[in-house]
């Protein structure tokens, strides 16, 4: 009896992508972000291929209405270097917020993606802004549940 050859498929770039609506108002952070790059990343399609980006647009609106839980919000620091000696900066979620609230979820949603090209690729596909409003009508974004 002859065997079956099977074969794997495989997801071609350049598929349609769609855009999706969340807002971040009274949203915990971790489970925020941790819905947010799947989408980014594609996994919650069928065709899901790990090295293709297969994701979505995401639109997160209200970002500086983001909850976070425990101390957090003056425990938690974020660090940056200039490359040049003594050039460490360092920044509180509460100082952060003040100064640039979309940066609290652009910065937790880049750690939940690959540390490659792919990852850096399907960063840009994430739209964060701090009040209600968006450029980004004309696409007709979706509304995403995030619990």
């Amino acid at each position: 009896m002859p065997t079956l050859k099977k074969s794997t498929v495989s997801t071609k770039p350049g598929a349609a992508k769609k855009w999706h609506l969340v807002d971040a108002d009274g949203k915990t952070l971790g489970r925020l972000a941790s819905r947010v790059a799947a989408v980014l990343r594609g996994k919650h399609k069928a065709a899901y291929t790990p090295h293709v980006d297969t994701g979505d647009f995401v639109i997160v609106i209200n970002a500086g209405r983001v909850h976070l839980t425990g101390k957090k919000e003056t425990d938690k620091v974020y660090y940056r270097h200039s490359n040049y000696p003594g050039g460490l900066k360092s920044a509180t979620v509460a100082e952060l917020r003040a100064r640039r609230p979309a940066a609290i979820i652009e910065y937790a949603v880049q750690g939940m993606l690959p540390k490659n090209k792919l990852g850096r690729r399907v960063l840009k596909h994430l739209k964060v802004y701090e009040g209600s409003e968006h450029p980004h009508t004309s696409q007709a974004p979706k509304p995403l549940s995030v619990s």
